[in-house]
């Protein structure tokens, strides 16, 4: 049975406390609803919803009308032809419109946890796989003893469109390699500052074997990829690139914010940019029967919940 929130807050501290991690495109949800009075924009957020048993709706609501500290549960979720899927990103994003400000903390997918619900412990991004959506807000939530107020869920085949939706990106590439097949074979992705449109984007996010920072290279240049979108898809105003970008939401994501929460975000919660950070939860790998895991440690936990609740 999947504990209530209340329950979880009274489990020990044992358990308490993003790899596109790229669902922080949430913020272009907000951005496009600039153009709120559109029917289409409505259209649009009606076939985004899906709702979910693991969340207060009503306290949510109440959070936003009252312009609190906001958490968002961002998956990218890895889907399969006859496969669930998993989580193969995550992150939440912590909106404080109090000090203008917001964190986007990635949490290792082979993170070792309490998966909530299902009775085991495990890599974190299998909670999805186990129980969908609720089973992994419930098992986050546990992870770091926090509240999750709002979710959105992001195919993340689905990348490439918003790249494209916003025209195109810039990043700075930290590391000069050759793609080996991630995006097109022999492709040279420059140290420095490059252009990427969506399937150079989805190459660039992809990489992980010839980075030796290994996954949390990767973690870094979703990021990079993430905020990139989320900055030019906030600055566009033209009718013709917000209906892009209103499509390529309308195709990938799932979120149980409704139109209204979204219309009020983006009155009262637009500022958050001005003050931006990026975090990666920190740990150490081990193997435990045959079984790779990263063990993040409880006061890494506690850290990452100081931050955000």
């Amino acid at each position: 049975m999947v504990l209530g929130r209340k329950d979880k807050r009274k489990k020990k501290r044992t358990w308490l406390k993003v790899t596109l991690s790229i669902i922080a495109i949430l913020i272009i949800a907000v951005a496009a609803t600039g153009i709120y009075a559109a029917n289409k924009a409505k259209t649009t957020v009606n076939t985004m919803q899906k709702d979910s048993d693991s969340i207060d709706k009503k306290q949510s609501i109440t959070k936003v009308k009252d312009q609190e500290k906001l958490n968002v549960l961002l998956l990218g979720v890895d889907q399969r032809e006859d496969d669930a899927g998993r989580s193969d990103a995550l992150m939440v994003l912590s909106l404080d419109p109090s000090n203008d400000s917001m964190k986007l903390i990635s949490i290792p997918r082979d993170s070792r946890t309490e998966i909530v619900g299902h009775g085991t412990t495990d890599k974190i991004n299998h909670a999805y796989a186990f129980g969908g959506v609720d089973m992994a807000i419930d098992t986050v939530e546990n992870f770091l003893d926090t509240d999750i107020d709002y979710f959105a869920e992001m195919n993340m085949e689905g990348l490439s469109d918003f790249v494209d939706a916003v025209g195109g990106i810039t990043v700075n590439n930290q590391l000069d390699w050759i793609d080996e097949g991630y995006y097109e074979k022999g492709y040279h992705y420059a140290q420095g500052e490059i252009q990427l449109d969506g399937p150079k984007a989805m190459g660039y996010v992809r990489m992980r074997h010839l980075d030796p920072d290994g996954d949390f290279g990767r973690n870094a240049r979703q990021r990079q990829v993430i905020q990139a979108v989320i900055d030019k898809g906030a600055s566009i105003n033209s009718v013709s690139k917000i209906d892009d970008i209103l499509g390529a939401l309308g195709n990938n994501v799932e979120t149980n914010m409704d139109f209204s929460t979204m219309t009020d975000l983006f009155k009262n919660y637009r500022n958050v940019r001005q003050n931006s950070e990026n975090y990666q939860m920190q740990g150490a790998g081990t193997t435990i029967d045959g079984v790779y895991y990263y063990e993040i440690t409880q006061d890494e936990r506690d850290k990452v919940h100081d931050m955000i609740s």
